[in-house]
């Protein structure tokens, strides 16, 4: 990786242009190299997960009746799926955007010492083989099924009330046609978008937590009055449809807490508290673990 007084844009130092689901997704023209085509996968993919189940759930008479949530009264559900997926898939583009600039910004402004280049092109190299990892995303995928759908839908997320995806059964309740779907199709898509991101979020402090071992050449002077770390600001604004995308999975977890189980809302201010907290942690801990040293030595950071 050669120096340059002028800073040159990569065109691969992305978060999201790599993975088993983007080289699919760019097969199956529903992706671009630089993720063009967003609009035609948010449709893909929500209608993929939502659609069936409307479908599903109108043929049992389920769709307006027929249990006490019936499925186009589920706010969960609709919320999940037409708001919160569109908003994971569309904001893969605003930080591919925001992100590819991010090396040409530290070596543009001569943040890496040169005998710390050595250091700097290997923690880009374990950037990308991260990103790229098809071993991570098969374990993804193993945590979904295993974890997300049958402990924490089963045991904490599923209401325990008829519904369009439980009927009563002599032994209880069973899962109906629709509810084996959103089971076992729709739910891990949605929660395999979601810890993807969260996977992405690590790769991208842990890069940020191998730079900042480097003894960075700040600047005390700079304009930015960070040391010329300043660009790395810009790149929390980029995950805001992310925490969006939280705040209305809570509210239409909630929503249905209220509807259809007797629930109050000043009964959730902990998960609302908690949320909260979380995606602030989700956006701005990275950043905190880049340090530096400025050219007379004196620390400098968190950034």
């Amino acid at each position: 990786m050669n120096r340059s007084s002028e800073p040159q844009e990569p065109t691969d130092f992305s978060l999201v242009l790599g993975g088993p689901l983007y080289q699919l997704f760019r097969r199956t023209h529903l992706s671009g190299d630089a993720l063009q085509h967003v609009l035609r996968r948010i449709i893909v993919i929500s209608l993929f997960a939502w659609l069936p189940l409307l479908v599903l759930s109108a043929v049992k008479g389920q769709a307006l009746g027929g249990s006490a949530m019936p499925f186009l009264l589920d706010v969960d559900v609709h919320v999940r799926f037409l708001v919160a997926v569109p908003l994971l898939i569309g904001a893969e583009l605003i930080v591919h955007k925001r992100m590819r600039v991010v090396l040409s910004q530290f070596l543009g402004r001569n943040l890496i010492p040169e005998s710390a280049n050595p250091r700097f092109e290997a923690a880009v190299d374990s950037f990308f083989r991260l990103r790229n990892s098809v071993v991570a995303e098969v374990l993804l995928i193993v945590v979904v099924y295993g974890v997300g759908v049958l402990i924490v839908w089963r045991l904490y997320t599923a209401l325990d009330t008829s519904s369009w995806y439980r009927v009563p059964a002599v032994t209880g309740s069973r899962l109906s046609l629709a509810g084996i779907w959103y089971t076992y199709v729709s739910l891990p898509v949605f929660q395999f978008l979601l810890l993807r991101w969260y996977f992405r979020i690590f790769i991208w402090a842990r890069f940020l937590w191998q730079v900042s071992r480097i003894q960075l050449s700040l600047v005390p002077t700079h304009p930015d009055r960070v040391g010329g770390l300043g660009f790395l600001a810009d790149t929390a604004n980029a995950f805001v449809p992310l925490a969006v995308a939280h705040g209305a999975m809570l509210s239409g977890l909630i929503t249905n807490r209220i509807f259809y189980g007797g629930a109050k809302l000043l009964e959730f201010k902990m998960e609302i508290a908690a949320i909260v907290v979380f995606v602030q942690c989700l956006v701005f801990a990275p950043l905190f673990s880049v340090r530096g040293s400025t050219g007379s030595g004196e620390a400098r950071g968190p950034w």
